[in-house]
């Protein structure tokens, strides 16, 4: 957990990049005394806030600043966002600490594959690798599985680093991943049960903490890694982390859980984009702070999911959940989850889900996750279908995360 800085330093600090900033402040209910007040009481970062202001902004000139877009929205409207030297160089140091704390030897890995999606993670893998000492190659997702194979085949990285639904794919088509000889794995982007990952580390012949569970942002950049040891997700030191209620994010939205918040979060690093109280919109559990080293931690047991303006009753629904349960049946299942019409769908691709699961894999869902049994009662649900994908079908993926739910 980074020191409480003054909040005056940390407002001019987003004010000089983000100017509108202050207008926010002048017309915030509590008319705010920075010398008085405390993080809690600034204005948060919403969704709403960022249209407003932030994504409406010009194109700003400067060569040095490297620029990702992203959707945002189910709009498709491709928004900017801004990286500087200095926010770059925060990240990739956060992401080699992160390495290095897991690893405690870096010097084991002598060669590493980036495999994944676009954006900020893939474009720094490569640096990240090379100032580590390890030899670095990398392939885009958008090449057909076989490529990815052949790819593991011909370079035979000590290190993976790559999203879930690209290793399951992997898995799906190698036969033998043991093959590729890969020691150790890095995960990013899409949700990771640990039932998941204990599978996939026993198809690789390693062990579950061989695997690390990362999750970040393109907003923010790095901020939290899995910890098997602690069983719990460790948010970056650079970051300050909140844990609100959802009602507190927007009074349309339904309370969650009692163990259940949403994440916000200011960075002390993050300078081009407005990282000060930031609503994320996923949904941790168990959010807290604990010693390590004798330091205080923040830290949270899991994402179950993403509440947002184009979820309606969606935000109830915890993929996480959903794959702990089915994980609980077939260890090597490749999900797919839609909700249409109110009608909640699981695909599963699994070479060893029998026909006669499914109603069993049905019925736990229905009543292991009391959201969607209480769903389901309320007629809020019309009810779930749970079937069987050819073992040759391909799933559909978005452009990058497939993990997530489909409307």
């Amino acid at each position: 957990m980074p020191p409480i800085y003054p909040l005056e330093k940390l407002v001019d600090s987003v004010c000089r990049y983000h100017p509108w900033y202050r207008s926010l402040l002048v017309q915030h209910p509590l008319q705010i005394q920075l010398q008085e007040a405390q993080l809690s009481e600034l204005p948060l970062i919403t969704a709403e806030v960022l249209d407003q202001h932030y994504f409406t902004s010009a194109a700003r000139p400067d060569p040095e600043l490297s620029v990702y877009k992203t959707s945002g929205t189910s709009s498709g409207i491709r928004k900017a966002i801004y990286y500087s030297k200095e926010d770059d160089e925060g990240y990739i140091a956060a992401k080699m600490a992160s390495y290095r704390e897991w690893l405690k030897n870096p010097s084991i890995v002598h060669k590493a594959l980036a495999d994944m999606g676009t954006g900020h993670a893939a474009s720094t893998a490569l640096a990240i690798f090379s100032r580590l000492g390890w030899q670095a190659a990398s392939l885009s997702f958008e090449l057909p599985i076989e490529a990815h194979i052949a790819k593991l085949k011909q370079f035979q990285p000590d290190l993976l680093y790559t999203m879930p639904s690209i290793l399951d794919a992997i898995v799906a088509e190698a036969g033998n991943p043991l093959l590729f000889g890969i020691q150790k794995i890095i995960l990013v982007g899409e949700i990771a049960p640990i039932e998941w990952q204990a599978h996939i580390a026993a198809r690789f012949g390693i062990e579950p903490a061989d695997i690390l569970d990362t999750y970040g942002s393109i907003e923010i950049g790095a901020i939290a890694s899995y910890s098997h040891e602690l069983g719990l997700y460790i948010i970056d030191e650079t970051l300050c982390a909140e844990a609100l209620p959802a009602e507190q994010i927007n009074d349309r939205f339904e309370p969650l859980q009692g163990n259940e918040a949403v994440l916000v979060l200011t960075s002390y690093i993050r300078s081009m984009f407005p990282a000060i109280r930031y609503v994320t919109y996923d949904v941790v559990r168990d959010f807290q702070t604990i010693t390590i080293n004798g330091n205080p931690r923040q830290a949270f047991q899991c994402i179950s999911k993403r509440i947002g303006p184009d979820l309606k009753h969606g935000e109830k629904i915890s993929l996480y959940d959903i794959e702990s349960v089915v994980h609980q049946f077939v260890h090597d299942a490749e999900l797919r989850v839609k909700l249409v019409h109110n009608q909640l769908s699981i695909h599963i691709r699994s070479r060893s889900l029998k026909e006669e699961m499914l109603i069993h894999i049905q019925h736990a869902i229905e009543h292991k996750i009391s959201e969607i049994g209480q769903m389901i009662q309320n007629r809020i649900l019309a009810g779930i279908t749970v079937t069987r994908a050819a073992e040759n079908e391909h799933l559909e993926r978005g452009t990058v995360k497939s993990k997530k739910l489909y409307f």
